[in-house]
């Protein structure tokens, strides 16, 4: 919802070769000045597009569409049952699209519960957690192949 983790989370995408960023309704236009700004100019670059045009359609058709094309789905959830990022059956997965939630809440109970896998970061020192685009490139770096 806030530009500038649009913007770093397009940069990250680019930078770490993700295939597409694919953003519901409810997500800030990533051509907003700002979003473009920080991405530096990757909006351009990497291909990306709404699922769906409505709140509504959101998870149930999204989700239901991403596994018509094939895709497995990782929520990235602080969840106490999620798996680790580091998990081997995650790297395995071809087609894998990662599910990021906003800032501060995350993601909502259902569009988890209707994801593949809850997926984790595991954190030292305290932390408990991490900025969204943070999140985004870490869960880019370590399940995209690169």
């Amino acid at each position: 919802m806030n530009p500038t983790n649009i913007g770093a989370i397009f940069r990250s995408a680019a930078a770490l070769n993700m295939d597409a960023v694919l953003l519901t309704s409810g997500c800030c236009d990533p051509l907003y000045r700002r979003a473009i700004r920080v991405s530096m100019g990757t909006v351009f670059q990497i291909p990306w597009t709404y699922l769906g045009k409505r709140a509504d359609e959101w998870p149930r058709q999204g989700m239901k569409l991403l596994r018509d094309m094939g895709f497995r789905t990782a929520a990235m959830a602080l969840n106490e049952d999620a798996i680790s990022i580091r998990e081997p059956q995650l790297a395995a997965e071809e087609r894998l699209a990662i599910v990021l939630g906003t800032e501060g809440e995350g993601l909502a109970e259902g569009t988890v519960a209707d994801c593949d896998y809850t997926v984790r970061i595991p954190m030292s020192n305290g932390v408990d957690s991490l900025n969204v685009a943070a999140a985004g490139a870490v869960a880019f770096w370590q399940l995209g192949g690169t």
